[in-house]
């Protein structure tokens, strides 16, 4: 089962569905009991840094989640949500994040003559072919978001370019992370989450994805 936290971010229902559609049991909770007992957790995410850091400190839901990574149980952010497995973040004045991969969250600089925000399908390069999200490697993905983390390379499973390079998927341990909705990016969204649910299921083998 896959806990999806609930924390009154945007876009919960598309991520339930797909997940649904996929025939992966899963439950939008804020329950500690339920998250901590759950085979994967998801931080979906539409909306303000400092916000959803606010209601996770007041549901209590930071130590849950520092839990989830020391317990080894796979998680995965979703847009805001991936942004939150960092650290601070610039939005509205500086806001720490959960601080499970080191980085911060900055603004997509204004002056590459794009829009911003970064709205629409953009095209992924693969950086670890060793990843079990290698199948992101050329394919186009559906982004939506005016900030972007700032990382180590080594954490970068995948880019996507807007003017800069954006990373699309991260990864550090059991935990992961995708700058892009996987929900709403068709075909390869729905092989992305399938493969994430295998991850918290047991059954990757580390395979690569063709």
């Amino acid at each position: 089962m896959i806990a999806i936290i609930d924390y009154d971010a945007g876009n919960t229902f598309n991520v339930q569905k797909a997940f649904t559609y996929l025939g992966i049991p899963n439950v939008l909770t804020a329950d500690k009991e339920i998250i901590l007992s759950a085979d994967g957790v998801v931080v979906p995410g539409v909306g303000a840094f400092r916000q959803a850091m606010d209601t996770l400190k007041r549901r209590q839901l930071v130590p849950v989640l520092e839990n989830v990574v020391t317990g080894r149980i796979p998680i995965l952010g979703i847009c805001l949500g991936m942004q939150l497995l960092f650290d601070p973040s610039t939005e509205y004045g500086e806001t720490e994040g959960l601080g499970f991969i080191p980085g911060t969250v900055e603004a997509i600089p204004q002056d590459l003559g794009l829009m911003v925000p970064h709205t629409g399908w953009n095209r992924n390069r693969l950086l670890d072919a060793t990843s079990p999200f290698s199948c992101i490697d050329g394919e186009y993905t559906y982004f939506v978001h005016s900030y972007y983390v700032n990382c180590d390379a080594r954490y970068i499973t995948a880019t996507a370019d807007y003017g800069i390079e954006i990373p699309a998927v991260v990864a550090a341990g059991n935990v992961y992370g995708m700058q892009f909705h996987p929900e709403k990016s068709a075909a390869i969204g729905l092989r992305l989450l399938k493969r994430f649910g295998e991850i918290c299921h047991g059954e990757y083998k580390g395979e690569v994805m063709a």
